[in-house]
């Protein structure tokens, strides 16, 4: 399992409502290239993001769904990336001090192909994967209005 942490200088609220806004995600999921379409309902259970994730013309489309979603502190998920296989995704976020929330990511394969290639050289891909997912997570949360502002234009 690929777990990463940081400290994200913005409140709990705030990222989590980076997270609720599924249109975000191929700014800050490392390998996530399109969004396709978001259920209206996003971020509820059962809810599922539409994605397109590598280059072309090897891009896979596929789904993410949420399995568990606690408003302001967590947000689980069923990423998919079949042919490939799928990985439980779950985010949590604790209140850091004033105004700052310690965001924590654990990633780890469930199904398909990619499970059987679990192992700590993946670990290493994912974890890295992830500490650059939270870094541009990060940014977004701690900057919105001028990330909101931007893609509004």
């Amino acid at each position: 399992m690929a777990t990463v942490q940081r400290t994200v200088q913005a409140p709990p609220d705030s990222v989590f409502a980076v997270l609720s806004d599924g249109w975000t995600y191929s700014d800050w999921v490392v390998g996530t290239v399109h969004i396709r379409n978001v259920d209206a309902n996003w971020p509820q259970v059962g809810s599922e993001l539409h994605h397109k994730a590598g280059p072309w013309p090897f891009s896979l489309h596929d789904s993410s769904t949420v399995l568990l979603m606690e408003p302001g502190r967590r947000l689980r998920l069923r990423a998919g990336l079949w042919p490939l296989g799928e990985a439980v995704v779950d985010i949590q976020l604790e209140p850091f001090g004033v105004d700052a929330t310690r965001v924590t990511i654990h990633e780890q394969f469930e199904h398909g192909p990619l499970l059987a290639a679990r192992n700590k050289i993946n670990d290493l891909l994912l974890h890295q994967r992830n500490v650059e997912a939270l870094r541009r997570l990060a940014d977004i949360a701690e900057n919105s209005d001028r990330y909101y502002a931007e893609r509004a234009r």
